[in-house]
Order: C-alpha cells, then structure tokens, then sequence
C-alpha cells in the first residue's frame, strides 16, 4: 500500500466530514453512510493493515502504542488531519481536541473497544477532552482532526 493510494481512499470520507458539523449526529451520518460492515470502511481498513506492513503507518511509538500522523490538514483533505494508532489493552495520554475529533474503530481483535466504542464510527465535539482508551483487545484508530488540532495535556489517570 503506497501512501498516494491511501490518499485516494481517504478522500472520500475527508470530503464527506469536512462539510459537516462535530456532533452526535454526524457519528450517526457516518455510521450509516459509511458503515463498517461496507465495502468503503473495510476497504479502508484493509488499507490500513497493509500500511502498517509496509513500515510507513503507526511508525512511532511502541509496545502497545504506535501512532503517527499520515496526512496534514489541508484543502485536499477539507482541512482535516489524518492519523492512525494502534492500540492494545491501554489509557493512552489526555488531549483536548480543539476543534473536535473523528474516530474510525477497526478492531484488531473482535472484542477491543475504543472509549467503549466497538466497530464503527465516534465523534468527539469542539472542546472535548479524553483519555484514549482501548479495552479487551487491540484496535486501530483513524482520525481526523480539523485544522490537525489536538492538544496533549499532560494529566495523569486516576
């Protein structure tokens, strides 16, 4: 899988967000226009693994936790930033997304969960803030950042 490939699939659901307002009911849109059990989510996500295999997707990081960003905001992406992670049994470090998140869960292992979201998608408004946090298995995380915004805190869990 060569990132200009990548970039071709992605567009897509860059240009289906980019049009729309950070809510609940974007979470909906996407779960029903884009649903993972479809063609276009599992395609995506196929893309993904074979990303990963390739050494050029979730580069950094390490035991369970690499990540790292596959493209910036721009106009191509409707000003969204995409990145992926690879989660395993893990409280990832506390951000607050400025502008809002974009999740697509891709469970590695059936039972994972992101946030105690299962397969599909989630989406984190304006102002938000969370632990990331994959229970019960190994998942992959796409997101999308508007503007590529997030801001790491530095808070522990409790």
């Amino acid at each position: 899988m060569r990132i200009e490939k990548f970039n071709e699939l992605i567009q897509p659901v860059t240009e289906f967000v980019g049009k729309r307002n950070l809510d609940d009911s974007l979470a909906k849109e996407l779960n029903t226009e884009i649903p993972a059990n479809g063609t276009q989510f599992k395609t995506i996500e196929k893309a993904c693994h074979a990303a990963i295999a390739a050494g050029w997707m979730c580069a950094e990081g390490g035991e369970g936790r690499r990540f790292g960003r596959v493209m910036e905001a721009s106009d191509d992406t409707f000003g969204l930033s995409v990145d992926v992670v690879d989660l395993d049994n893990i409280v990832g470090p506390h951000h607050r997304h400025p502008n809002g998140e974009i999740c697509m869960v891709m469970p590695i292992d059936d039972s994972a969960c992101f946030d105690g979201h299962g397969r599909g998608w989630c989406v984190y408004p304006p102002g938000s803030d969370h632990f990331p946090t994959v229970t019960d298995g190994e998942a992959l995380v796409l997101y999308l950042l508007p503007g590529g915004e997030i801001e790491f805190t530095g808070k522990r869990p409790q």
